[in-house]
């Protein structure tokens, strides 16, 4: 299969390239060394360890991760696991990304209390054209902006398993996988025991989720071979059914591999779920969002992360942060993360506009905060006010932070702007009577930036 794909490349590459091609993969498929990264979470079966490394390095192999379109983008929490299928990519493995347009109507249970919000199937394939966008820009992003070696890299296969489901009778199904699945592993599952013991309870279509997660390892395994799945620890229940069922079925060694989820300083899950995501949709979380995400990881996580999300060697992040821990304040290793990891989700455009927003509002940088647009500026100031007011000649600090409602009263405005706690483009204002003039306060893009302390802000655009 991996020669036959390099002869179909030989438009694209000399002799010389193909055969560095085939001598790189060859010397870096074990993509099981990613476990000096932190990677991997677990391995199963366990102890097959040594007989997963034969594999990877006997030749190219085919791994899927699923996604189901339970919302209109993918989160922070779902990039390890694109970040891990780029690692196997780049190993000139082949890459399956599995969307669920038949699974996402019924709704995985894992790590949930209660049961998913019905979607609509207009709703479905809404999402499921959205998610497709979210990992296709991902992995473009990747080949124009961090993959740099002179060989290009196996193309990704997308699939959406309502291409079997759709045809599929529930007879068949149950004839065929529910055949071979045992009910006491299935009820074993720590998703299924933790909710039959809810008050909640779990459904029917819910208990039933692992036998279809099953049968999608099943299908992959017979169109191409696939005998590797990668997905966040929380699916391992649902892995281990699909690994018995192809098993079984197909007779072949199949194994799952599961990444750490990504969580918050409390040990929360990143998520939608958890009401916390950090979208990987630009219209949902923006580029500056997502940067100051990982701009203000902890000193503490910063390494870990930086291992996980980049594609740095280990000796690179090494000197990283003896570099970041000779100035910690300096956060030089949380902006590298932040830098590498904007310019995987929204490419350098993206990473430019976090720059930028982050230099005009941390940085105090005016000539930047010029560059704003309005909308650019209400979309990064999630929150803020917009006001629309005319420059009137003679017009004083405080009559603009009145006109601007910036205070609930004039006794408040004077009190907090006397206390130095008004700000006007970066600048502090303390005298209630300066005048603002159109030279002094009104930035090329016909804007004014106030400020009350250090999180209210208003946007005053100046009617011409």
């Amino acid at each position: 299969m991996f020669f036959g794909r390099v002869r179909l490349c030989k438009k694209y590459f000399s002799a010389r390239n193909i055969c560095v091609l085939s001598t790189r993969w060859s010397s870096n498929r074990n993509v099981l060394k990613l476990k000096d990264r932190g990677m991997y979470q677990d391995v199963f079966p366990l102890n097959s360890n040594h007989e997963i490394v034969d594999l990877l390095k006997r030749g190219d192999q085919c791994v899927y991760a699923g996604f189901d379109p339970t919302a209109d983008s993918l989160h922070v929490g779902n990039l390890l696991v694109l970040v891990n299928l780029l690692h196997w990519q780049r190993a000139g493995h082949r890459v399956v990304v599995l969307l669920g347009g038949a699974t996402g109507l019924i709704g995985d249970p894992s790590g949930r209390s209660s049961a998913r919000p019905a979607l609509s199937e207009e709703e479905v394939e809404r999402n499921t054209r959205a998610i497709r966008d979210n990992v296709e820009r991902i992995f473009s992003n990747h080949r124009r902006f961090l993959w740099t070696p002179n060989v290009d890299l196996p193309e990704v296969r997308f699939v959406n398993n309502l291409e079997w489901y759709g045809s599929l009778s529930a007879v068949r199904l149950v004839a065929t996988a529910g055949r071979h699945a045992r009910m006491a592993a299935m009820l074993s599952r720590h998703s299924v025991q933790a909710r039959l013991s809810s008050e909640a309870g779990m459904s029917f279509a819910e208990f039933c989720y692992q036998l279809f997660q099953a049968y999608d390892w099943l299908e992959l395994a017979r169109r191409w071979g696939c005998r590797f799945q990668v997905g966040g620890s929380d699916q391992m229940g649902n892995m281990v059914s699909g690994h018995d069922l192809v098993s079984r079925v197909a007779g072949t060694p199949v194994y799952a591999l599961t990444v750490p989820l990504v969580t918050t300083e409390a040990g929360d899950k990143f998520g939608k779920s958890a009401g916390n995501a950090v979208w990987l949709d630009p219209g949902r979380t923006s580029p500056f969002e997502l940067y100051q995400f990982l701009v203000r990881v902890r000193d503490s996580d910063v390494e870990r992360m930086l291992k996980l999300f980049t594609f740095k060697p280990l000796a690179s992040v090494a000197a990283l942060m003896e570099l970041h821990q000779a100035q910690p304040e300096q956060r030089t290793a949380q902006k590298r993360l932040a830098e590498q990891v904007t310019l995987l989700v929204h490419g350098e455009e993206g990473l430019r506009s976090a720059r930028e927003v982050s230099a005009a509002l941390y940085e105090g940088s005016l000539e930047a905060l010029a560059r704003l647009s309005t909308a650019a500026m209400g979309q990064v100031l999630r929150g803020a006010e917009l006001r629309e007011l005319p420059l009137r000649a003679g017009a004083t600090v405080l009559d603009v932070a009145m006109q601007a409602r910036c205070f609930p009263s004039e006794g408040d405005a004077r009190r907090i702007i006397g206390a130095g706690g008004f700000y006007v483009n970066h600048q502090r204002a303390c005298n209630t009577e300066e005048v603002l003039s159109r030279a002094a306060h009104v930035l090329p893009n016909n804007v004014t930036l106030l400020r009350v302390g250090k999180k209210n802000y208003y946007i005053v655009k100046w009617l011409t």
